[in-house]
């Protein structure tokens, strides 16, 4: 079966898209006005057509106990899977799933949440406004596919997101005679294929695209339908040890952090190694690059990202290693090794790229602040870091499968998403995944305020300056959310409102766990709450009476992003579904988006850039020279994906 430019395989044992590349005049030609982000308005006809079908279904299924909920869905099931998504049935469907919600979650449909419910099931992104709901605005869809057969992950960007929506959504699915389930880092493998074959199954991006590389192994490549019908003829249950029934229909939550912040790094499965002597070569290749000048014998290059050893590098490090043997008598390989262990010194930081937490190395994802547990650096640096930190050492890791997030998620039959940021990155969602931006509108008008950007010469003066805000607020009676770009920014704030004896509450990846309890307690009158990138996506602050009356949350910004896409998804903790509240952004010429991405060195285009910059151009310049490095950093990563996809397809082995 064939769907658009690509084509369906393994139907039935392993459904999944199968890629047919297209060259750059097709790319160009192949309606290149998709992406443009269109907008679902109260007073468009589509909309209003929408809404005025669900009210018409509505009479049918307001008044309906459970049990004739659960007989209306079943008899809903077989003219959705016999007909298809036709609007009449989309909209007796939303009907009923808004009649369901009120007496099984509480909540209840608002027009808006119709019409984005709609574009999702669509194969389009929602954006929406935040505080817009968005977990709400997915069981409409996400049950609807469900009804007509479809197989549904609902993907979210961590742990507490994933559990959180199962559980306060699982009543309202179940009602509908839908069953749901929940994958991540902690369920175990054995447990992982039960929760896949539910009818709904919420998940973390990584875990999924983890448990589709597993698969793909197991599978030794393509799905071969012939093989794995009679391998259960005959009882052989290797086969059955599969996590996924095939990519169907994913639905993903903050869909550009998933699709595009974190397509830059590519997904590999690996194994662990004997570490044997790894030990000893990582702590000689850290002395020897301990001995290595900066500037003339080694040199940090695009924007900290990258070390290069220089010619002069090169002729020193012979010379320290004159009359060794082993990994050093080799020029290259003593090079790649002294590479590493010279990121490890330079490039990677405790607090801000990983913690050291119970003896061991722990990644923090510089997206959403949060640790990834067993994900480990490749090539010998996460080694190399242990050592530079004293830790135990773990082994070297051997590299079974890999797949970027590009890839992986083309292979969905159909794909949807929903964030309030997408419109900066549509394009890219297009070319890329195929993917329509639609606005939806917001319920209520927003409230929001946004100070003007507050720039300081060094960070004590911006400290300094947050403080007193954080006091002024406080004062009023107003919660304050704090947000800081690393584990090291929170926990140095932490120490300063301390010895002002402001009492606050601290989450970042060291306090994960009472994640729940301190967003729940944020919006409480005078509460005064510092976190790193994890309460900036998916959080829902509710706020307490007094504190509406008192202003609404405040919001501080300690550091800009990268990309204004996270900032303003910070902004967005405040002023959700008609609430006040106001923002403020600090920050100084001392920050990291300064340092890395507004040097005098010449840009990615080979231009110098303006050295007269100065004020919120300078921060406005360092942002966009950002997000065009990444675009070609996750460019990049999508050209060698297909280039090892071709490699190891034509030698026959899997990813």
């Amino acid at each position: 079966m064939t769907t658009g430019t690509q084509e369906v395989i393994g139907y039935g044992v392993y459904p999944e898209r199968l890629e047919k590349r297209e060259n750059w005049l097709e790319r160009t030609l192949r309606h290149p006005a998709m992406w443009v982000g269109r907008e679902i308005g109260h007073g468009s006809r589509r909309f209003e057509r929408l809404v005025r079908d669900v009210e018409r279904a509505a009479p049918e299924f307001d008044d309906l106990d459970a049990d004739g909920l659960r007989r209306a869905a079943m008899a809903l099931r077989p003219m959705l899977r016999r007909e298809g998504f036709t609007p009449a049935l989309v909209a007796r469907a939303f009907a009923l799933i808004r009649a369901a919600a009120p007496a099984t979650i509480g909540m209840r449909h608002f027009d808006v949440q119709l019409a984005g419910g709609w574009v999702l099931l669509n194969g389009c992104v929602a954006e929406m406004e935040t505080g817009e709901g968005k977990t709400l605005t997915a069981t409409l869809a996400a049950a609807t596919a469900a009804l007509a057969g479809t197989p549904v992950h609902v993907v979210t960007v961590n742990d507490y997101l994933a559990q959180r929506d199962a559980e306060e959504m699982g009543p309202l699915y179940r009602a509908l005679g839908l069953t749901i389930g929940c994958v991540t880092h902690h369920v175990p493998p054995h447990e992982r294929r039960p929760q896949y074959e539910c009818d709904i199954t919420y998940c973390t991006n990584k875990d999924l695209a983890f448990d589709y590389l597993r698969d793909r192994l197991r599978l030794k490549g393509r799905p071969r339908p012939l093989r794995h019908v009679l391998s259960r003829i005959a009882g052989d249950t290797r086969d059955t040890g599969l996590n996924l029934r095939g990519l169907h229909f994913a639905i993903v939550d903050e869909v550009d952090s998933v699709l595009v912040d974190e397509a830059r790094t590519p997904l590999i499965l690996s194994a662990e190694t004997d570490s044997g002597a790894l030990e000893r070569v990582c702590r000689e290749a850290l002395e020897l690059a301990a001995q290595l000048a900066e500037g003339t014998q080694f040199v940090l290059e695009h924007q900290r990202t990258h070390v290069r050893i220089t010619d002069a590098g090169r002729k020193r490090l012979g010379e320290l290693v004159a009359g060794r043997r082993g990994v050093w008598a080799g020029p290259n390989r003593r090079e790649e090794l002294v590479r590493q262990a010279l990121s490890a010194l330079h490039l990677f930081r405790r607090d801000q790229q990983y913690l050291v937490a119970d003896g061991k190395v722990q990644i923090v994802d510089e997206f959403t602040g949060r640790v990834m547990p067993d994900r480990s650096w490749e090539r010998g640096l996460h080694q190399m870091i242990e050592v530079k930190e004293g830790c135990a050492l773990t082994g070297q890791r051997e590299t079974l499968a890999r797949i970027s997030y590009q890839r992986f998620f083309r292979r969905y039959i159909r794909l949807a998403g929903m964030t309030g940021t997408a419109k900066e990155i549509s394009g890219e969602l297009w070319s890329v995944y195929r993917l329509k931006v639609m606005r939806v509108p917001t319920r209520r008008p927003v409230q929001r305020r946004i100070g003007g950007l507050q720039i300081f010469d060094t960070a004590d003066d911006k400290w300094r300056a947050v403080l007193e805000s954080v006091q002024r607020e406080h004062t009023k009676g107003r919660p304050v959310l704090v947000g800081t770009r690393s584990v090291a920014a929170s926990e140095r704030l932490s120490a300063l409102l301390t010895e002002a004896g402001l009492a606050h509450r601290l989450l970042n990846a060291r306090q994960d766990r009472e994640e729940a309890d301190i967003v729940s307690d944020a919006g409480q009158p005078g509460r005064i709450t510092v976190a790193t990138n994890m309460a900036g996506r998916g959080t829902d602050i509710k706020l307490a009476p007094d504190s509406a009356a008192a202003g609404g949350l405040h919001v501080i910004v300690t550091e800009l992003h990268e990309a204004g896409r996270i900032d303003r998804q910070l902004f967005g903790r405040c002023a959700r579904q008609g609430d006040p509240g106001t923002c403020e952004v600090f920050a100084c010429y001392e920050d990291e988006l300064i340092s890395r991405y507004a040097s005098l060195a010449p840009d990615i285009a080979g231009r110098a850039p303006g050295k007269d910059l100065t004020g919120p151009a300078l921060f406005r310049f360092a942002q966009r020279r950002a997000e065009r490095i990444h675009a070609m950093i996750r460019q990049e990563v999508l050209e060698m994906d297909d280039y090892l996809g071709d490699l190891l397809a034509f030698a026959g082995r899997a990813e």
